[in-house]
């Protein structure tokens, strides 16, 4: 009896070793199997939710063939994403609830710069790192937040490409320029005038507007009295079409109408202003034309999935899950702080162009890259500068209005 005792005695033991192990192997395995969360920043609803929109597209897109090719460590890659509805508070709280509640390793997104610059806040004050790829305003990366990394150009560079075009091919002597008031609206329209101060262009003026108004036509019968060679506007989508449309009913005709990007390269300003958004230019951050591996693979795919093209918010978005997937596979541990420093080691090439964080002048962690120009001829989006990427030659001075 004794030895049959022991022999029970030691199977389970045996069985409750076996189970520990399964357990513990079970366990293991569902901790490794887990989704590794990103939150991602974006406004899907309300005046700006068309950019939120092809964003959220771009960064789906990239997802895709990231987590099919292995994810980040093995682990697939998990986009939270939370809705700021272009307000600077929803936004805020957003980023709040994205951190604390459902534990993100970082951040990424931010579109607009007065609702990033909130939720920027949030994330340097939580030790949460933050990959910004649209909004723009210089004082974002001029904090000496270390938390705060950003892909795109800041709003100072967007007119890089114009202001060598405007000294090389125009005879442009006279600009006014208009701008939301909004950070990157203020910040846009001083820098543009502190670059044609410096190349000797004359600032007939440069007024603000409250997009809520939607009245445009008195600042237009003063843009016609003042006949400025070139008229310059810092607008999102529906300002952008307003404008032109009441430039055309005012009779206001510049030789060059220059959109400072944002609004004026979305397909819908096209469609909505129709013949009135025709030969305008815009500065623009990218093109599909870019010399940078994929960028026009990135182009074709995204018309391929959603049946209309994309511009270079949509490659900021998509370049810029590339940049967080190899951050997140360079990460020494997947948290916060290793995230952090990976993000500061990145030196890689997206379709957007190559990615490095660097510091200059104020700024710190922010990517430095060219720009472009484009205009709108017969439909669709032209790249005319810098002239060996161009897909169509530039019309300069544009016809009159064709008033019938």
């Amino acid at each position: 009896m004794a030895d049959e005792e022991i022999t029970v005695k030691t199977s389970y033991k045996f069985l409750g070793v076996l189970i520990c192990s399964l357990l513990l192997s079970l366990v293991s395995s569902f901790a490794y199997s887990q989704t590794i969360k990103v939150g991602i920043l974006l406004p899907l609803t309300g005046k700006l939710a068309k950019f939120g929109e092809i964003e959220k597209r771009s960064f789906l897109l990239a997802l895709e063939d990231i987590n099919q090719a292995g994810g980040a460590q093995g682990r697939e890659i998990e986009l939270v994403f939370a809705d700021t509805k272009g307000d600077p508070e929803v936004g805020r709280k957003a980023a709040e609830k994205l951190i604390l509640q459902e534990k993100v390793i970082c951040l990424g997104g931010g579109y607009s710069s007065s609702v990033t610059w909130k939720t920027a806040g949030s994330a340097q004050n939580h030790k949460i790192p933050f990959l910004i790829n649209t909004a723009a305003a210089d004082r974002i990366t001029e904090q000496g937040w270390k938390y705060i990394f950003r892909l795109n150009q800041p709003v100072s560079d967007y007119p890089k490409a114009l202001s060598i075009f405007l000294q090389n091919a125009t005879e442009v002597k006279t600009v006014s320029i208009l701008f939301e008031k909004s950070v990157f609206g203020r910040t846009g329209s001083k820098k543009f005038a502190d670059l044609c101060n410096k190349v000797g262009l004359e600032v007939l003026s440069r007024e603000g507007y409250d997009p809520e108004t939607g009245r445009f036509d008195l600042l237009m019968e003063k843009m016609k009295k003042r006949q400025p060679d070139l008229v310059y506007m810092i607008s999102y989508v529906h300002d952008a079409i307003k404008l032109m449309q009441q430039a055309r009913e005012t009779g206001v005709h510049p030789h060059m109408f220059v959109g400072g990007a944002a609004g004026f390269t979305l397909p819908e300003f096209y469609e909505k202003a129709g013949r009135m958004a025709e030969y305008v230019y815009s500065a623009t951050l990218w093109v599909p034309s870019a010399p940078y591996p994929g960028a026009q693979k990135y182009y074709d795919d995204f018309f391929a999935r959603y049946g209309e093209p994309t511009e270079y918010h949509g490659a900021e978005a998509y370049s810029a899950m590339y940049v967080l997937a190899d951050a997140l596979n360079r990460a020494e541990k997947l948290t916060p702080e290793a995230m952090r420093q990976a993000l500061s080691q990145t030196d890689m090439m997206t379709p957007f162009g190559p990615v490095k964080f660097i510091s200059y002048g104020r700024k710190i962690q922010q990517n430095s890259l060219p720009t472009f120009l484009v205009q709108w001829q017969h439909g669709k989006l032209e790249t005319v500068w810098p002239s060996e990427l161009a897909t169509k030659k530039y019309v300069y001075p544009v016809p009159q209005w064709d008033m019938q």
